[in-house]
C-alpha cells in the first residue's frame, strides 16, 4: 500500500480514552459526562474502569480519580478539560 493511503497513528479511529472511576465518585460522574461528550463529538472510543474491581489499577490511580487516559497514558485527573481532551484526540 502506497504511504499516502495509509492511515497515521494519531486518525482519530486509532485512538482510545478510558475513564478509571469509582462507584459513588461525583468527579468521576462529572468526567464521564465530558469523554461522552467529547469522545461522541469526535467519533473515538471509551471506556470506564471501576478501580474498586482492579487492585493493580486501585494501588496505581486511587489517590487520582476519575484518571483518564489516552492511548494508554495518563492525560489528566480529579477534572477533565473539555478543549484539552478534545485537542489531544484530534491535534
Amino acid at each position: 500500500m502506497s504511504p499516502l493511503f495509509r492511515r497515521k497513528p494519531q486518525d482519530v479511529q486509532d485512538r482510545s480514552v478510558t475513564l478509571i472511576r469509582k462507584p459513588g465518585c461525583h468527579l468521576c460522574d462529572d468526567a464521564q459526562v465530558v469523554v461522552e461528550k467529547v469522545c461522541g463529538e469526535v467519533g473515538v472510543a471509551w471506556e470506564a474502569k471501576d478501580i474498586s474491581l482492579d487492585q493493580q489499577l486501585h494501588d496505581q490511580y486511587w489517590e487520582q480519580i476519575p484518571v483518564v487516559l489516552v492511548d494508554g497514558r495518563q492525560h489528566t485527573f480529579w477534572r477533565v478539560d473539555e478543549q484539552r481532551l478534545r485537542k489531544a484526540l484530534t491535534g
